[in-house]
């Protein structure tokens, strides 16, 4: 059965990212020990200043909590600034009472199809994610399940598409080139959440909302896996929003 999500829309991305950031400490302060799955990217870097400071401000902990992130670049040491392990440290682990060991991110290195496996046995064993965070690509995609990628699709190495190393470009030194290929969550695994909450600021995030929310189901666009799942809340700015029919 294909559900719509719940669409919350804000006049302005800074209020996008407030109410994210108190939806997350809301539902820590109702369940301890919840089960996130994170994502990263220059959406979510407000959003965890917002929840840190939320953090700091009291009420609420992630001594209990545990995380899984959405996806890790193939070929870069941890402690590269740009490697997703260390802007979870730089602007979220580093900040919070997470034990150390309990906010974890896909291997990248060695055996990566067992270490995919591995990965996904280490979230079935946490007892699943709770909540899981997302953005959303251009081209529709969600963590690096770019077009074409499975519904049913688990952790795995996949090769990033032209528009996702160009738009992940200036994460990087201009003599530096985004890594080619990562490890992903699948659209399988995404889906097994208990809840999803997308995040999406700026007009250049309207079509793929449109895609993801109001065409047919397609691979074409990942993320209109989505409408298969029954708890989806869509945080986004009125210019995100701009093609979505409210």
């Amino acid at each position: 059965m294909m559900t719509k999500p719940e669409f919350r829309v804000f006049p302005t991305a800074q209020a996008t990212t407030h109410a994210v950031a108190a939806h997350l400490a809301a539902a820590l302060k109702q369940h301890p020990a919840l089960r996130l799955g994170l994502a990263t990217g220059n959406t979510f870097v407000p959003v965890y200043a917002a929840l840190v400071d939320l953090y700091r401000a009291g009420g609420f902990s992630f001594a209990q909590s545990m995380s899984f992130n959405l996806d890790e670049y193939i070929g870069l040491p941890p402690e590269h600034p740009a490697s997703f392990g260390a802007y979870m440290r730089r602007h979220f682990f580093d900040h919070v009472d997470m034990p150390a060991g309990k906010g974890r991110l896909p291997i990248v290195e060695g055996d990566i199809d067992q270490a995919c496996q591995d990965y996904e046995a280490a979230i079935a064993a946490s007892g699943g994610i709770d909540l899981q965070v997302l953005g959303i690509g251009r081209n529709g995609h969600i963590g690096f399940n770019e077009p074409g990628s499975a519904f049913d699709s688990r952790t795995r190495q996949i090769d990033l598409a032209p528009s996702t190393l160009e738009a992940n470009q200036g994460d990087f030194p201009p003599t530096e080139s985004v890594p080619p290929s990562a490890v992903t969550m699948g659209i399988g695994t995404i889906l097994d959440a208990r809840e999803i909450v997308l995040v999406a600021n700026g007009a250049s995030k309207a079509e793929a909302l449109r895609a993801a929310f109001l065409a047919q189901p397609s691979t074409d666009c990942p993320a209109s896996a989505l409408q298969s799942h029954g708890r989806v809340l869509v945080f986004c700015d009125e210019a995100a929003a701009e093609k979505l029919d409210r």
